[in-house]
């Protein structure tokens, strides 16, 4: 049991890890190649988030889960979700096509936007079907596939980036971070083509196992739904960010430049930076839903095994964001060859290891069948986060309104966790 799961998290582990540097280079890259593009980029950023998650209506999650207790059902799971999920996406996809518009030109102030809110369309389908077959792999505790297929996804999206990308700049700005959005389709793809090299030899799907069928739809919603309710809570709060942030330092004087190029540095350079060694928490976390759904009743082992994860992720985020705070000036010259964003930096870092224990202790009550409190707990820290924003935003501080809300969101959903595992003696 405890070897599964040590096996599981090292392979996720190497995997995530490669991936992370991989996609942490992309993104560096990426600022260089397009350079104030990515200011339209951050822009788009909390819908293309909230839109991912609307689409998987959180089926990786529950799927994980339900495969975990029983292994059997896999392809069934996989044969049933896949058509009501396309059809859920090209409903998704009409509407963004009618509101685009509003949402670049009115929300957002920013008309370039409008493109590569069109793009995002081609993307949603592929993640949601990658979704699925990692929810069953994950479910499986087979890290393998997930591992490989993600850095696939990152080596295919860098190779697109250094070679179509500097070609689309050529047409225009916009056309170049619609391009690179587009490149997430094609990457997707491919990582779906890896999770099917690793698919059971004697695997074989119809067309006839190809329908809904409503006891299982009903069984994954059922667990679905509170995980997705969460995740929609945490995404349409990141989807306002931007919108009320612009829309009030527009009104007090602010000017629209000023606030794009802060909003960039603060989502392309200081949260990159900020979360670099997250994927180690990432790895631990994906793990742990399904073993802590698998072994519930065994009360002591999951007492130690989440109090492990919590100690490792907290030593990480203090050792890491204490270099940040002596040294984040030097990282940003090295990586993005500037130093926009250094107060930003040094002011989360003191409070910002607290982002590391979040995961672990989230994981533990989804594992735990709590995905309600969760909810909860991540729509009490997203209200008190916006009307934070919308309050301090009137004090002429600038982005520092989104930094301090951004704190007090951590700090908030991370005390309502610690409070609920420690109700139920979990620590």
């Amino acid at each position: 049991m405890k070897n599964i799961f040590l096996k599981s998290t090292l392979i996720l582990l190497i995997g995530v890890m490669v991936s992370k540097c991989l996609g942490f280079f992309i993104k560096i890259i990426l600022v260089r190649i397009i350079g104030d593009g990515i200011n339209i980029y951050s822009l788009i950023m909390p819908t293309y988030s909230l839109l991912i998650a609307i689409t998987q209506l959180g089926l990786p999650y529950a799927i994980s889960c339900i495969m975990a207790k029983n292994n059997n059902r896999g392809i069934h799971i996989i044969a049933s979700i896949i058509p009501i999920t396309l059809l859920f996406n090209i409903f998704i996809i009409i509407l963004i096509i009618a509101f685009a518009p509003t949402l670049a030109n009115t929300l957002l102030k920013n008309p370039d936007t409008y493109y590569p809110i069109i793009s995002i369309c081609f993307v949603l389908p592929f993640t949601s079907i990658s979704g699925i077959i990692k929810g069953y792999y994950f479910g499986k505790q087979n890290m393998l596939p997930n591992s490989i297929s993600t850095i696939i996804e990152q080596i295919v999206r860098l190779i697109l980036l250094l070679t179509v990308v500097p070609f689309l700049l050529h047409i225009s700005l916009t056309a170049a971070v619609s391009g690179y959005i587009i490149i997430s389709a094609v990457s997707e793809i491919a990582q779906i083509i890896v999770y099917l090299f690793f698919a059971p030899k004697n695997l074989s799907i119809t067309l006839s196992d190809l329908k809904i069928r409503v006891p299982l739809m009903n069984e994954l919603l059922s667990i679905s739904i509170p995980n997705l309710s969460g995740r929609l809570i945490g995404n349409i709060c990141y989807f306002f960010e931007p919108i009320i942030l612009t829309n009030i330092l527009v009104f007090i004087g602010y000017s629209t430049n000023f606030i794009q190029s802060e909003y960039g540095v603060y989502n392309a350079y200081v949260i990159p930076i900020l979360t670099m060694p997250a994927f180690i928490s990432l790895a631990m976390n994906s793990t742990l839903v399904p073993e802590v759904s698998r072994n519930y009743k065994n009360k002591p082992y999951l007492k130690r095994l989440l109090k492990k994860c919590v100690i490792i992720s907290l030593i990480i985020g203090i050792i890491y964001c204490i270099f940040l705070y002596f040294r984040s000036g030097f990282l940003l010259k090295v990586l993005y060859d500037t130093n926009k964003g250094v107060d930003y930096i040094k002011l989360l870092a003191i409070f910002f290891p607290l982002f590391y224990i979040e995961g672990p202790l989230s994981s533990a009550l989804q594992g735990l069948n709590l995905s309600k409190y969760t909810m909860q707990t991540t729509l009490t820290g997203c209200i008190i986060k916006i009307l934070t924003l919308a309050i301090l935003s009137f004090f002429s501080i600038g982005i520092y309104g989104l930094i301090i809300s951004e704190i007090i969101d951590i700090i908030v959903v991370n005390y309502l966790n610690i409070k609920k595992l420690h109700e139920l003696d979990y620590i």
